[in-house]
């Protein structure tokens, strides 16, 4: 039933984003400009079309995809095909049709503590794979080429698009996705330097917008700089609506996580504010919850529908885009913590457990994939 299930998600290709030539050397951002045309739109603008009326809905029992995995932390699709990044152990993994997993290789210099190591991935239109990554001296943005095809793909060497990003074991930030302007957007954790996400020269406690190559694209907020937000603690999910709203959620530290929408140039508000404030200069979330019951991670968009895994909180909540304020639970502590949540070509939900992450209480099979039929 598995393999069958996985088989016919195999069939479909994922969709991705605009990727253009290959990026330039090691380091920081090249050049504080970008010959990337300006999107027509910002990318957190809303649109004037409405939201969907209807919304999806969970319409089925999870089934599992793959099982017996060590701390997952971000699952892609590359043709189809289902990569998957392990955050202690550097590899990134490539899932069969019977739910076996091989390495396609091992991301070198990886330093994992806590919450960095290997993290978020995003896959650009020509097949190259983009890794968020925990090395000695900080947190980078590389790009990967990927040969061959399915059942023998292999990472090439990588090009570092950017380096030098405040790292920790707590607040590390981690999510990277292209966005529908083509552009590449990172999340970086304040890494335990609060004042970091209120200064807009540190790169810590930020969301950032780049282009494939790694350079300042056109229409960001403050020339020169790849900072597209800031005031932010942790913001580990990312998504955009069908109208080009986009979303992200975010750890608060003792009273409220957050699920924010993200303007072009705005300030969250950390470490000042945390949560619903009504302070004049700072962006309030759409919607709050207590740490203990959310720690929103990975998020996915579907139908006018976020779909958001939540790691204490052990649930999986969706949001109608109509209405963000409001929220339905899923699955509650039923696979326990969940780290990502994504859309498979299939329109399937997977889920990506997290209970082997040295946090969890480890359940026969873990760590889990699992797919979820959508309504």
């Amino acid at each position: 039933m598995v393999a069958a299930a996985l088989a016919a998600t195999l069939v479909a290709v994922a969709g991705c984003t605009v990727d253009q030539s290959p990026p330039p050397a090691t380091g920081t951002p090249a050049s504080p400009t970008s010959s990337a045309p300006a999107p027509s739109s910002p990318a957190s603008s809303t649109a004037d079309s409405p939201s969907p009326t209807v919304a999806a809905t969970i319409a089925g029992t999870p089934q599992p995809v793959a099982t017996g995995m060590e701390a997952p932390w971000s699952v892609v699709f590359r043709d189809g095909v289902p990569l998957v990044s392990e955050r202690n152990s550097g590899r990134i993994l490539e899932l069969a049709a019977d739910g076996s997993a091989r390495s396609i290789g091992t991301v070198d210099g990886v330093a994992a503590r806590g919450e960095a190591g290997l993290l978020g991935l995003a896959v650009g239109n020509g097949g190259d794979l983009f890794v968020y990554s925990t090395a000695k001296d900080g947190n980078r943005v590389q790009r990967f080429p990927v040969t061959g095809t399915r059942g023998s793909l292999s990472l090439g060497q990588p090009r570092t698009l950017l380096d030098g990003i405040p790292a920790a074991g707590n607040h590390d930030g981690g999510r990277i996705a292209f966005g529908p302007d083509g552009m590449l957007y990172v999340t970086t954790g304040d890494a335990g330097r609060r004042n970091d996400a209120q200064d807009r020269d540190a790169l810590a406690g930020k969301i950032l917008r780049m282009t494939p190559e790694g350079t300042v694209p056109a229409g960001n907020p403050f020339p020169g700089s790849l900072v597209y937000s800031y005031g932010h603690r942790n913001p580990q999910g990312i998504a955009w609506a069908d109208d080009g709203t986009m979303f992200a959620t975010e750890f608060g530290q003792n009273t409220w996580d957050e699920l924010n929408i993200i303007t072009a140039g705005a300030n969250y508000g950390w470490p000042t504010v945390e949560g619903i404030a009504d302070r004049d200069g700072f962006v309030d979330p759409v919607q709050q919850w207590q740490p203990g019951s959310a720690s929103p991670s990975g998020m996915a968009h579907s139908g006018g529908t976020l779909f958001i895994a939540n790691l204490r909180g052990q649930v999986l909540r969706s949001v109608p885009v109509s209405d963000p304020s409001t929220s339905g639970e899923h699955f509650g502590r039923e696979f326990g913590r969940l780290r990502d949540v994504t859309v498979a070509p299939d329109g399937k939900l997977w889920l990506v457990t997290n209970n082997t992450d040295g946090r969890g209480s480890p359940r026969q099979g873990d760590d889990r994939i699992l797919a979820v039929p959508l309504g």
